[in-house]
């Protein structure tokens, strides 16, 4: 008995038979995602393209809060910034803020989810209190911080003081009030970099630990050779990450010196703001901040370029 071997035309009409049947024109099919876009896209224009260039354009005027008409100026805020101490002091402060805050806000963030890697009550308890800091305010740190540099009964000069030392006033000495921050940052932001670095950890599979432990792996060797190296992208990531975050403190110096002693901690940031609303020259802060702008940008791309070439496998 002869098989019937089915036609091209018959297959074909089969196949589109099975489509599911269109709902209405074809360009929905093509612009129909822009519909669900747009909302975000309007935001995304209102609240972060345009104020970015007002602020570009606010920079070649003499733009002020206080009611000045507006008076075009070129390129004179922009020479003016490039010959103001005030700028380059307190970019010097912000550098050496982020210099003394980076390297311990990553060693001590590795170490601490290295401690905490674990199961039962005790990784429980260790991740709580690493992590729980992180989740207060600004205002409440600066505040706990604040009374415990206190001279006189502030638990840091009490345990000197306890110890044969003499008093510091921590906040007030120009050599020490960098440090204070920076001690007072360490402790309020590392559980964000705790917390990359244990979901890291979590991550390696126990397999590659086991066949280490049969080939006669040490614990150091498994820390060095295997670890750290399967955690390369994210310490990449948690090295750019907070090398921004650091260039852009303001919260906690502005509550805890107000950029003093004699602006020993002013950084940038807070110098924009006194440009801007204290001194009221909306045109000279935002060419400030422009310039501020152009060296993260030049910092994060390149941390990305170093990083970007060291591979993680997991």
């Amino acid at each position: 008995m002869a098989v019937q071997t089915p036609t091209r035309s018959s297959t074909t009409q089969s196949r589109r038979d099975q489509e599911p049947p269109r709902n209405g024109p074809p360009w929905t099919e093509k612009w129909g995602g822009l519909f669900f876009v747009a909302p975000f896209g309007v935001l995304f224009a209102f609240f972060l393209l345009w104020p970015t260039v007002a602020g570009l354009w606010n920079s070649f005027f003499n733009a002020s809060l206080a009611g000045v008409k507006q008076e075009f100026l070129g390129l004179q805020n922009w020479r003016e910034l490039f010959g103001d101490p005030a700028v380059w002091d307190s970019l010097k402060n912000t550098l050496v803020f982020t210099a003394m805050s980076t390297p311990p806000l990553v060693v001590i963030a590795l170490v601490m989810a290295l401690l905490a890697n674990r199961k039962g009550v005790l990784g429980w308890l260790l991740r709580f209190s690493y992590f729980a800091p992180f989740v207060l305010p600004a205002t409440v740190v600066t505040l706990i911080w604040v009374w415990i540099y206190q001279p006189g009964f502030g638990l840091v000069n009490g345990l000197l003081t306890a110890g044969g030392f003499a008093e510091i006033d921590w906040l007030n000495d120009e050599n020490r009030a960098m440090l204070a921050v920076v001690i007072t940052t360490v402790w309020w932001t590392i559980g964000f970099n705790f917390l990359l670095y244990l979901a890291a950890l979590q991550g390696i599979p126990e397999q590659v630990y086991e066949a280490a432990s049969i080939d006669g792996a040490s614990g150091r060797q498994k820390l060095f050779r295997i670890t750290l190296p399967l955690m390369s992208r994210t310490t990449g990531l948690i090295i750019v990450l907070q090398l921004v975050a650091s260039l852009k403190i303001f919260d906690q110096i502005y509550l805890m010196t107000d950029g003093g002693p004699n602006y020993a901690t002013r950084p940038i940031i807070q110098y924009i703001y006194e440009s801007g609303f204290t001194s009221y020259r909306i045109g000279y802060a935002s060419a400030i901040s422009y310039l501020f702008f152009a060296i993260i940008v030049i910092v994060a791309v390149a941390q990305f370029k170093l990083f970007s070439g060291k591979k993680e496998a997991v």
